[in-house]
């Protein structure tokens, strides 16, 4: 139980700054154009909650094989992750997406704003960066109750800083830079994972 609390700092650390410059924040924002707050927040919510669900459980499958493996699982998935970041973070960026809904919010029920937020960030973010740290940061400290709060926790708070922030988020924020620090970071996360499975 010594670890459940590194365990769970580790995971909040790691995936607020992987999913504060991330798509999702920038479709919060739009969203939030739309539809009420309480309903997005409630959506994007419940997806992420799938999500981290999903990751614990295959980060936690992979504690029943040997730690060598085990070791290499988690180094390749935070490879993933740090390609995904830094692929994003020197891309060019673009507006897409800035336009794309105008209409004010309030002027939907809450459970269609909910249900639209739900949808779109449960099929955004399939293998997205933060549910691949959360499955190996679950298969590394072997605390998937930890790792999963803290991730859970960590995607609560970015998405209510999205929603309560606004666009001013973009304006302050320059997301390619978040996304190029968690990128070397997770690489970093990545050939330590490797390195333990070499002296394994």
């Amino acid at each position: 139980m010594s670890s459940a609390l590194p365990a769970f700092l580790s995971a909040f650390a790691l995936v607020f700054l992987a999913e504060l410059p991330d798509k999702t924040t920038i479709s919060t924002l739009v969203l939030t154009t739309r539809y009420r707050k309480g309903a997005v927040w409630t959506g994007v919510a419940a997806a992420f909650a799938v999500h981290t669900t999903v990751a614990v459980a295959f980060g936690s499958a992979l504690t029943l094989l040997p730690e060598q493996v085990v070791s290499v699982a988690a180094g390749i998935m935070f490879g993933i992750g740090a390609a995904l970041l830094l692929r994003a973070g020197y891309s060019v960026t673009s507006d897409t997406g800035k336009d794309a809904m105008r209409s004010g919010p309030g002027t939907t029920s809450f459970l269609s704003g909910a249900g639209a937020s739900f949808g779109l960030i449960f099929a955004a973010e399939w293998g997205d960066a933060s549910q691949l740290v959360t499955a190996g940061m679950a298969a590394r400290y072997g605390q998937p109750i930890a790792v999963g709060l803290g991730s859970f926790a960590a995607i609560a708070a970015v998405t209510a800083l999205a929603i309560f922030v606004g666009g001013k988020l973009r304006d302050r924020i320059r997301p390619q830079l978040l996304q190029r620090a968690a990128g070397f970071l997770f690489a970093g996360f990545a050939v330590y994972a490797f390195g333990a499975a070499a002296l394994a």
